[in-house]
């Protein structure tokens, strides 16, 4: 069998190989720099045509042979290498089905996640429970509720610490809800060796501060890790001293926002949705064209956000709403209906090479996971990586489970014959 380190190497020597053509961004280039160099690939990616680019948004190839083998770009990427050490097992715990009435004032979608993870999470006798980041309790009172145990919420917003004490109250869950920064030091203290933490996509620095602390008391962890670019570092720096090695050995750099691509997958957005994405991607690439041209200046600018719905309603509204945002003086006249084909050609273009990109995404991610594994080992855990959900309900499905080594040789002495 793999060991955990083992893949870790292998995964990294591969990233590091290709990572030209998974840290370039297709949004702000119009040429990939890795297009002079694998010429074929790029060829063919660009071949891709509209029936088959709709199917690859819906599949993931590391999910099945069949997908692999049949994927158009396979014979120009190490796609059966990388499909290998993405192989990873589902965490054997049955699924408990809960009583609906657990999941009152929670997201349908949410509900079912929380469903999903929480009988893999370890209840001993004499086990802390402690969920981490807690919002507004959803988690733990599923816990309580099906464990019959207290569980401690920390949660640094008041507001959802009050909400969460009135649903506990409500539905009659031992959850005692603590209003607490995880960043602060503080944290430390609501910790013991008797701890078993608990977070369900908790987001980077928050769930890198909740292994430090737990290396450091000695606790239990049931983690299922998120959002890994919500950090407050420029530069990735690896938790495990194995992963600060293999940065070194294979060259690889991992700025911030490279770290984005990890988390960057849509299968569970309403078609709605996604078609409102792909609009609005069209028209920031039209601003991209609009931009370059009336500054003089052949480089991408970004533009702040909008959230869902706050989008101007014409590309014309939403050029000036940009322009004013960047400090950018727009032509007088401009063909609007040309400049929006434009765009609609660039997103084209974009996703024909985001395609390539993406192939990476479950590697990398995998990667960043497998970092927070070694780092638990080397703090003398023993940890288990499997996936607790399909990607369907969320594509942020890995699950590290992380027992203290006295603690996991106690309960085997206790179970031998």
């Amino acid at each position: 069998m793999t060991s955990h380190a083992q893949r870790f190497d292998k995964l990294s020597r591969l990233l590091g190989e290709w990572q030209s053509l998974w840290r370039s961004v297709p949004f702000h280039q119009h040429t990939p720099d890795w297009a002079t160099t694998h010429p074929a690939l790029f060829e063919a990616a660009m071949r891709l045509d509209d029936a088959g680019l709709e199917e690859l948004r819906d599949d993931d190839p590391y999910v099945s042979v069949v997908s692999l083998a049949r994927h158009p770009l396979a014979e120009y990427l190490p796609l059966d290498q990388l499909a290998a050490l993405c192989e990873v097992p589902t965490v054997s715990t049955p699924r408990s089905s809960l009583p609906a009435s657990w999941g009152v004032h929670v997201g349908g979608r949410k509900w079912r996640q929380i469903e999903a993870f929480v009988p893999h999470v370890p209840c001993d006798p004499g086990a802390h429970l402690v969920e981490w980041c807690a919002g507004k309790g959803h988690l733990a009172r599923a816990l309580s509720s099906l464990h019959h145990q207290a569980v401690t919420a920390l949660e640094w917003q008041p507001a959802l610490c009050r909400d969460g004490k009135q649903l506990a109250a409500r539905q009659g869950a031992r959850v005692t809800m603590v209003e607490q920064d995880v960043m602060a030091t503080s944290a430390a203290d609501r910790l013991s060796a008797s701890s078993q933490l608990v977070a369900l996509h908790a987001c980077g620095d928050l769930h890198v501060r909740l292994l430090a602390l737990a290396a450091e008391r000695g606790a239990g962890v049931t983690l299922a890790p998120c959002c890994y670019q919500r950090t407050a570092a420029a530069h990735y720096r690896p938790l495990s001293t194995m992963g600060r090695a293999l940065v070194e050995r294979d060259g690889l750099v991992l700025p911030r926002d490279t770290l984005a691509l990890a988390v960057q997958e849509t299968v569970t957005a309403p078609r709605q949705v996604r078609r409102q994405r792909r609009r609005n991607s069209a028209w920031r690439l039209a601003f991209d064209l609009l931009q370059r041209q009336s500054r003089d200046v052949d480089s991408y600018l970004p533009v702040p956000s909008l959230a869902y719905g706050r989008m101007p309603p014409t590309l014309a509204e939403f050029c000036a709403w940009a322009a004013e945002r960047k400090g950018v003086t727009l032509p007088v006249r401009i063909d609007w209906a040309a400049l929006e084909a434009r765009g609609w050609q660039r997103q084209a273009e974009v996703e024909r090479l985001e395609v390539v990109r993406q192939l990476f995404r479950r590697p990398l991610e995998l990667w960043l996971v497998l970092d927070r594994v070694l780092m638990l080992e080397e703090a003398g855990y023993r940890v288990s990586l499997g996936t607790f959900c399909q990607r369907q309900l969320t594509p942020r499905n890995l699950l590290i489970q992380a027992v203290p080594h006295g603690e996991y040789q106690a309960s085997t002495t206790r179970g031998a014959p």
